[in-house]
């Protein structure tokens, strides 16, 4: 659900039975900009609502078995050691398919958005100004908004090392993780979507597999896994370092209104295909979907052995 905070705008939305769009397209319409306009307002309206029922209730979205499992904290230490080896060859590999996601672009601006979270990634703090404050911190970096532009780069920073250090805690090293060859079946054909759909030379595929994605970040498995750590840490007695996981659950939690601003302005600014946006989030989201049920099926059979 959108908030408004500027009460002319939602009285203004009221008024033209425009509730459920996004403050700047809400602006943009009153001020009349080119290609917004009120009967398109309604059209995107009832696109939203196919969106809603259509994609945003694949099941990896509104039942997730593995995290619903995993935030309980009952995982053994060698389910949560696999747990752990799958996540760090998806989370490296992501790398991948943002590195493709920004090469593909078509304006400079979106190239920038792409690049940004590639840079992060790899190790660029947001908030430059806060950088030199962050030096000593060795398990995450505070900062959840602001530009990479003219920030600091920490190795330590990049994400696959942050991950290396719950590793490290259980006994993991740098060779058991994050390369293909540790994948299993269902992690790789993840990865392996994610470059196909995300990673797409074809903008709109591109953004339809980025906002199924967005969006099941979002719906709170950062929360889920985080919360089941600090139940597994409580429960054993163990120190496992939490920050990738809780600095995650912290930023997902920004971006739903940014993901749906942006298909808003591609709305506006584009024709697009309804069914076959729809239909790529839904495959973006069965291979999020893989990728959960491998991992859980992959706790059941060590839990049964």
């Amino acid at each position: 659900m959108i908030r408004l905070h500027n009460p002319k705008i939602t009285q203004f939305a009221l008024s033209h039975q425009l509730t459920g769009l996004s403050e700047p397209t809400l602006i943009a319409i009153a001020e009349r900009r080119p290609g917004y306009s009120f009967d398109k307002g309604h059209k995107f309206l009832a696109f939203q609502q196919r969106i809603d029922q259509e994609l945003l209730q694949h099941r990896v979205i509104t039942s997730n078995h593995y995290t619903a499992w995993f935030r309980c904290g009952q995982q053994t230490r060698e389910q949560l050691k696999a747990f752990i080896v799958q996540f760090s060859v998806f989370s490296n590999q992501f790398l991948v398919a943002q590195l493709q996601k920004m090469v593909n672009a078509d304006t400079l601006e979106s190239m920038r958005v792409s690049k940004e979270i590639l840079a992060n990634e790899i190790g660029v703090l947001f908030n430059a100004e806060q950088s030199d404050t962050l030096a000593q911190v060795t398990d995450a970096p505070i900062a959840t908004e602001g530009s990479v532009d003219g920030g600091v780069f920490r190795f330590r920073a990049a994400h696959f090392e942050w991950l290396m250090a719950i590793a490290a805690k259980l006994s993991l090293g740098f060779a058991d993780l994050g390369r293909r060859c540790h994948g299993s079946p269902s992690t790789l054909f993840y990865c392996d979507e994610l470059v196909r759909l995300y990673g797409h030379e074809e903008y709109l595929t591109s953004q339809a597999a980025s906002y199924a994605v967005e969006n099941w970040a979002a719906a709170g498995f950062w929360d889920e896994l985080s919360g089941g750590l600090e139940r597994y840490n409580k429960r054993t007695g163990s120190k496992l370092p939490l920050g990738f996981f809780s600095w995650h659950s912290l930023i997902e939690s920004q971006h739903a209104l940014h993901t749906q601003e942006e298909l808003e302005e591609l709305y506006f600014d584009r024709a697009i295909d309804e069914d076959d946006f729809i239909r790529v989030g839904n495959e973006m989201l069965d291979g999020v979907a893989a990728f959960w049920d491998g991992l859980d099926e992959q706790r059941r059979h060590m839990n049964a052995a």
